[in-house]
């Protein structure tokens, strides 16, 4: 799309940047002469009718709340167009890197840096409120550092406008789940607080490099918002307490707008704010290790656990001077078929998470018939643990998928497409004959928390260890299209809590290698056990047949 007219007077230059719902692109306006960013509006073109007019009305509510707020560290908006049945939104181009971006190339931010940075988003979120307008997407990825030392909030997408009740659907909750704050998970109105919430969200994860919340699926990380204390900030400094503060379960403790203005302020300076000690509780220390216990699969597996089981709680004593240890960062690549989004607490509604094309079939892949003289002197690459006794010509009844997201493979002809998640740089898609008895998942991390694939399937196993009966069949190094690769089978038993699997034995195997490109790729297929003898077959076609997206 590059050098792309659009609406006759903007041309796209080049990608500045990308998420789950849209492209950034830096363009030139012909005809003032100047550089702007458009934002792209690419979920429209995987979703259902009825979703996508969701998303054309959240656009243009975007458009329609930057605009209702004057504010030097809001991205202003210039314009709204239509082009190719999408809106596009034209907004100031602002040179430098988002906060995520900085946080991912320094590991954390200095804390006095911290403060000025969750200053100057304060002050927009506060002319935002007075304006009748809630963010309720704030994150590391929409505060924009310039190179002018600017500090903009972007990405009103999803924001809510005083008043207007036509955007979102009763009970459903939007946002990164990593900063939904914890009134927001349980189902209740959000209010400014809510901002704030996800505003100490921020800035934890911008003093420690990693986010207080992330577990290794939405449905544990929305439990842990709602349930956990974010381990102690170990580099925050005198920003420290200011973040315990706002990250307050209860909205009516955390400070309002105006105090936590204050107290950053002092943090800025390099002062511990002196009022920000009456926010921070003390905290129940537990009679059992620190770490979270995690419930949720990694890998494909099901919710094997019973999360409902009462913690163990020691007496109230005063928070304690040296930190405990905390895990390392992980990515949240999950190739469970299914998040089961439930209620979290008591009389909560229902939460649905903001997953785009979720379940839909054949959602903009192609397929074409394979002819089979192609692929007679192919051979796998990777050799999975049960050897086919077929030759390895794909069968004559498969076909090759060109998929949306770049790859493709070669499947049965009844297999269709679903979306799973599409998350910035992790994107994930499923295949599946039945909805997910059995299924094919490929999962595409452009910017990997391991450059081992090994190392990494070693870590996602720790979080199996609880699944019903787990027990590894291998896992073992080994090369794929050329390149560093790992190939892990296991099996386990599903229970009937977890859907969509039968009850009894599974087995499951996964491909993972990093690519040229330092992209992760991820193939893996699951199926009941009983069935293993075919679906080995079908993963090692699959192997042969899969190509990487070019480039």
């Amino acid at each position: 799309m590059q050098g792309l007219l659009i609406a006759g007077r903007y041309r796209l230059v080049d990608s500045i940047g990308s998420g789950g719902m849209g492209r950034v692109w830096r363009a030139h306006d012909e005809v003032l002469h100047r550089s702007v960013a458009i934002k792209e509006l690419t979920a429209a073109l995987y979703v259902s009718d009825s979703d996508q007019a969701v998303l054309l009305a959240r656009t243009r509510a975007e458009a329609r709340a930057a605009a209702r707020i004057n504010h030097s560290a809001v991205v202003t908006v210039h314009d709204v167009l239509e082009h190719d049945g999408r809106p596009w939104i034209v907004m100031e181009l602002v040179e430098g890197s988002s906060l995520a971006d900085t946080v991912k190339e320094r590991d954390r931010v200095e804390p006095q840096e911290a403060a000025r940075i969750g200053l100057w988003v304060l002050r927009a979120l506060r002319a935002a409120h007075a304006a009748g307008v809630l963010h309720r997407d704030v994150k590391p990825g929409n505060v924009l550092l310039g190179r002018d030392n600017r500090v903009l909030l972007t990405d009103f997408g999803i924001a809510q406008i005083e008043g207007d009740s036509t955007i979102t659907r009763t009970g459903e909750v939007v946002g990164s789940v990593d900063y939904l704050a914890p009134e927001r998970v349980r189902g209740h109105d959000p209010g400014p607080a809510s901002d704030l919430w996800a505003l100490g969200a921020t800035l934890y994860t911008a003093v420690e490099g990693r986010s207080p919340f992330r577990r290794t699926s939405p449905l544990s990380t929305m439990q842990a918002v709602v349930e956990d204390e974010a381990a102690e900030p170990r580099y925050a400094g005198p920003l420290g307490p200011v973040i315990t503060a706002l990250l307050r379960k209860d909205p009516e403790d955390r400070p309002d707008a105006a105090a936590a203005e204050q107290m950053l302020a002092e943090a800025a300076e390099g002062r511990r704010p002196g009022a920000a000690q009456a926010f921070v509780p003390t905290r129940n220390v537990a009679s059992h290790p620190p770490e979270h216990i995690e419930y949720g699969s990694a890998t494909g597996a099901p919710y094997g656990t019973d999360p409902a089981t009462p913690p163990l709680t020691g007496p109230t004593v005063p928070t304690p001077a040296v930190p405990p240890a905390r895990p390392p960062r992980r990515r949240l690549r999950t190739l469970a078929l299914v998040v089961v989004v439930a209620a979290l607490a008591g009389g909560a509604a229902a939460v649905a998470l903001q997953q785009w094309g979720t379940g839909r079939h054949n959602d903009g892949a192609t397929v074409t018939t394979p002819d089979p003289t192609d692929s007679a002197t192919a051979t796998p690459t990777a050799t999975p643990s049960v050897t086919p006794t077929e030759d390895a010509t794909l069968p004559a009844d498969w076909q090759t998928v060109n998929d949306p997201l770049g790859f493709t493979l070669s499947l049965p002809k009844d297999w269709k497409r679903q979306v799973y998640g599409m998350e910035g740089d992790l994107k994930q898609v499923d295949y599946t004959p039945d909805g997910g008895l059995h299924f094919v998942r490929v999962s595409i991390d452009g910017s990997p928390d391991f450059a081992d694939p090994f190392q990494h399937q070693q870590d996602l196993e720790q979080q199996l260890q609880r699944l019903v009966d787990y027990e590894r069949v291998t896992m073992k190094e080994n090369t794929y299209r050329d390149r560093q690769g790992a190939l892990w089978e296991y099996t386990w038993t599903a229970l009937k809590k977890d859907p969509p699997y039968v009850p009894g034995p599974r087995h499951a195997i996964e491909e993972t290698y990093i690519g040229r490109n330092g992209a992760e790729y991820a193939i893996y297929m699951s199926s009941p056990a009983a069935d293993w003898a075919t679906t080995s077959r079908q993963f090692t076609w699959v192997l042969q047949s899969w190509q990487p997206p070019e480039g």
